[in-house]
């Protein structure tokens, strides 16, 4: 593994062995984006805002399965590197799930056996228990995000 002479952060080539897709997201505010708790009469007070109930949007959380020539081991994968493997918010993908309950389970047998090169940083959060992906790079040329697969799987164009 290669750290690029940072030692919180470390770049190496793996293979995506399983993603779980039970628990894929959370919720935020979508002003501020403090994390919300999962049920739907939460809702942020933003400081400044006028609205007394903010909207709010998902973000990706997703634990993933890699394999290193070295090793298997399970890393946390939060929005921005999520939707380099997903192709789409996750806002789109949960109403794309809404409509294909196994939309979930397909897109993890989609993205296995996908090779990425990953920089992965120490955790922030003392307690946390997996390395979190920091950046996302394919390494096959005609890779295709799990969302454009899933798209032609269930016969469903996109969004305009």
């Amino acid at each position: 593994m290669d750290s690029g002479g940072d030692k919180s952060s470390t770049m190496l080539m793996c293979t995506v062995v399983a993603i779980d897709h039970t628990s894929s997201f959370y919720r935020v505010c979508s002003v501020c984006e403090r994390t919300l708790p999962d049920n739907n009469t939460a809702s942020c007070h933003c400081q400044g805002f006028n609205a007394l109930d903010p909207a709010s949007k998902r973000l990706f959380r997703l634990l993933v399965s890699i394999a290193t020539d070295t090793k298997v081991f399970v890393v946390i994968c939060f929005d921005r590197a999520a939707r380099v493997l997903f192709g789409c918010s996750a806002d789109e993908f949960f109403d794309f799930a809404k409509l294909h309950p196994y939309a979930g389970s397909t897109a993890s047998k989609i993205l296995e056996g996908e090779m990425f090169r990953m920089t992965l940083s120490k955790p922030k959060n003392g307690n946390a228990q997996h390395a979190r992906v920091v950046s996302v790079v394919p390494l096959r040329s005609g890779f295709r995000p799990a969302i454009e697969a899933l798209r032609e799987y269930y016969g469903v164009r996109a969004a305009s």
